[in-house]
């Protein structure tokens, strides 16, 4: 066993992305030597770069590299580190590898392992809660786990229930059933992904508690006994069970209520002799009861709207609580700041598609700028390659403000002002959300999204007349610029006058064509089936446009690639693919329904089918694992599977033929 420290200099932080860079400000700014690690898919990324110095521990799949504890620790001898900080998420609420950080004569920036070992788990974590005197949502931990069981439980609970994976949070795992016979799919459906993600197939139920809030109570310890809460965030606005949208304070907890809250989360830290950052969840009622839900023993997403509110570095009290210090603030000191420290709205930009489900993303950046005027924690940049092995969480967008709406109005702003192309994410839609009538009243529960933007009304529109006149404009302008053999002004002329050149294109998918005619250098007259109109580029720099369109000119931002356009206009994203010169399809050809092709860039973790299986529209024939979720895929239509193009364990791409089913 190591000989533990009592002070440390160099700092190694085991994680990647936003998170990285944000531990590394602070220990910088602390005099700290930072150390990165990187997955092979993160050589060259920004948490690398911004080190002191970075080291390799494996390949892309968090597996071999993020959860690989021994290659962390060598990583953390070669360089000479003398801490370890886990960040959110991977290892940071690993009990083993905070025990075997300190065996090797490190610190360990969090709490005690007994600690994260006592609330690790959903089901024993409530037993000591309750023991503890904390309320708890009612429901079921019990050892024996077999279907049967599980099922009968779920009855004497009382639908609907809520499936949870003891082991482990973020929404992976969790599954809501509203009747009976929904049940044991839906348990299958967790326990597997629970595996998958926890190593754990452990499963908990609880009763479901309609439309609550959730909201959670930070809390901070030190090693002298200390303890205080810094008051609530709700984290109300989700989608699968994971927070999109997250704030301080709660327009529906008032200084009672936060007393009493905070109170009950100090002594369940101090029941488990707790030391660092923490932060208990709890489910708010309509009527003003709570219940807990878990303890998640680290540092979380959302920790940067407190810190807003407060003015102060919750890392920073991190480091200085593992280098033994006191706490910086007294319970007193810290009300003081809360009743004076305005309001702060965050918001998780990802890369996902609302549109589908809010299914994950991936792909290269081709533009990103942040928001200016608000504090953005992001490891993007220009070329950044968004990786379907790790969290769909591109950026955090934290609006701080003197109170609840003048915080929404900075948050609007920043999201109309935020950039990203090369990957679809869900930019609009959060500028949606925190637009909304309801959430401008503070009207949230976590049925906020179900109840305002049911997936009906997500689905993707046809693009605007603008857009596809951007759009052609666009394409035909890059066209020529890469069309060196004539000079500008003799592309497309005639005897009589430059005639008019067509341009064919998929925008968002769908099949556009626009009739172009020079009319000067830089204007074109534009017809289509029913219109016409008159398109001037009045500026253009790198990246960027001013385009009229008839009367009206908008501002374009745009990027390249070897395949597309993509452009954003008037607060929308789109993407145009050329099709001018590409080849016709053959009218008559077959539609290939049957050939079933992934919708992500994932892994195949389940196959229900085997090959000339018969099967049943809508029944599941395998589960393709992206971005730390599992996303079930179901046979079209009745038939025979043909054909199957895949095995477990199978990386595929967009696209990427996965089965052929031949129509019964």
């Amino acid at each position: 066993m190591g000989t533990p420290r009592t002070a440390f200099r160099s700092v190694l932080i085991a994680n990647r992305g936003e998170i990285a860079l944000r531990i590394q400000r602070t220990a910088r700014r602390l005099g700290m030597r930072t150390i990165a690690v990187y997955a092979e898919a993160d050589r060259n990324a920004p948490h690398c770069q911004a080190a002191d110095i970075a080291l390799p521990i494996g390949a892309s799949h968090p597996q071999a590299s993020y959860l690989n504890i021994a290659a962390i620790l060598v990583a953390a001898h070669r360089s000479g580190a003398e801490a370890v900080h886990p960040g959110y998420g991977f290892l940071a609420e690993s009990a083993e590898f905070a025990e075997r950080c300190i065996d090797a004569g490190l610190i360990f920036v969090g709490p005690p392992a007994a600690a994260i070992r006592a609330m690790g788990n959903k089901a024993g974590a409530k037993r000591l809660m309750e023991a503890a005197g904390v309320p708890c949502v009612p429901g079921y931990m019990g050892e024996d786990q077999t279907d049967e069981r599980m099922a009968k439980e779920a009855v004497r609970i009382g639908y609907p229930v809520m499936i949870k994976a003891a082991a482990g949070g973020g929404g992976r795992g969790m599954r809501r059933v509203d009747h009976p016979e929904q049940f044991v799919a839906a348990l299958q459906s967790a326990r597997s992904e629970a595996e998958n993600a926890f190593a754990s197939d452990e499963l908990i139920l609880e009763k479901a508690i309609i439309e609550p809030r959730h909201i959670e109570i930070q809390i901070f310890a030190d090693a002298h006994g200390n303890v205080v809460h810094l008051g609530e965030r709700d984290c109300s606005v989700q989608r699968r069970h994971q927070k999109l949208i997250e704030e301080s304070p709660s327009s529906a907890v008032s200084p009672e209520l936060r007393e009493r809250m905070g109170n009950v989360s100090i002594a369940a830290a101090r029941a488990i002799g707790y030391v660092g950052a923490g932060t208990l969840e709890f489910l708010l009622a309509p009527d003003g009861s709570f219940c807990f839900m878990e303890m998640n023993t680290r540092l979380q997403v959302e920790h940067a709207v407190t810190e807003a509110v407060l003015g102060i570095d919750l890392v920073e009290w991190q480091l200085r609580v593992a280098l033994g210090e006191v706490l910086p603030l007294t319970q007193e000191e810290i009300d003081v700041r809360r009743s004076n420290g305005g309001h702060a709205i965050e918001v998780r930009l990802c890369a996902e598609d609302p549109q589908q489900d809010f299914l994950p993303q991936s792909g290269t950046i081709t533009r990103w700028r942040a928001p200016r005027e608000v504090r953005t924690d992001h490891a993007l940049a220009d070329g950044s390659v968004v990786s379907p092995h790790y969290d769909s969480m591109l950026a955090k967008i934290i609006a701080h403000g003197n109170d609840r709406a003048d915080a929404c109005r900075r948050m609007a702003n920043a999201l109309a002002d935020c950039l990203l192309l090369g990957v679809p994410t869900n930019r609009a839609f959060l500028q949606q959300c925190v637009t909304h009538p309801a959430f401008l009243a503070g009207d949230v529960s976590t049925a906020f999204i179900d109840q305002y933007f049911p997936s009906s009304t997500r689905r993707q529109r046809a693009p605007g007349t603008a857009a596809c006149q951007a759009a052609a404009v666009l394409l035909t302008h890059q066209r020529q610029t890469t069309a060196r053999r004539y000079p500008a002004e003799l592309r497309g002329w005639a005897s009589s006058r430059a005639h008019a050149t067509s341009c064919r294109f998929t925008l968002d998918g769908q099949a556009c064509e626009i009739r172009l005619r020079p009319l000067a250098e830089r204007r074109s007259a534009l017809t289509w089936d029913e219109g016409f109109a008159e398109a001037e580029v009045v500026s253009e720099s790198e990246g960027r446009m001013t385009l009229a369109l008839g009367d009206m000119t908008h501002q374009l931002d745009y990027a390249f690639t070897n395949t597309c356009c993509q452009f954003a206009l008037d607060g929308a994203e789109h993407s145009a693919v050329d099709t001018t010169y590409a080849r016709s399809k053959r009218q008559g050809a077959q539609t290939g329904n049957g050939r079933i092709s992934s919708p992500m860039n994932g892994r195949v973790v389940a196959l229900h089918v085997s090959q000339g299986e018969t099967v049943c529209a809508g029944q599941a024939l395998l589960v393709v694992e992206a971005m730390k979720m599992e996303h079930s895929i179901a046979a079209p239509f009745a038939g025979a599977v043909k054909d199957l193009f895949i095995e477990v364990g199978a990386q595929v791409a967009p696209g990427g033929l996965l089965i052929e089913i031949t129509a019964a």
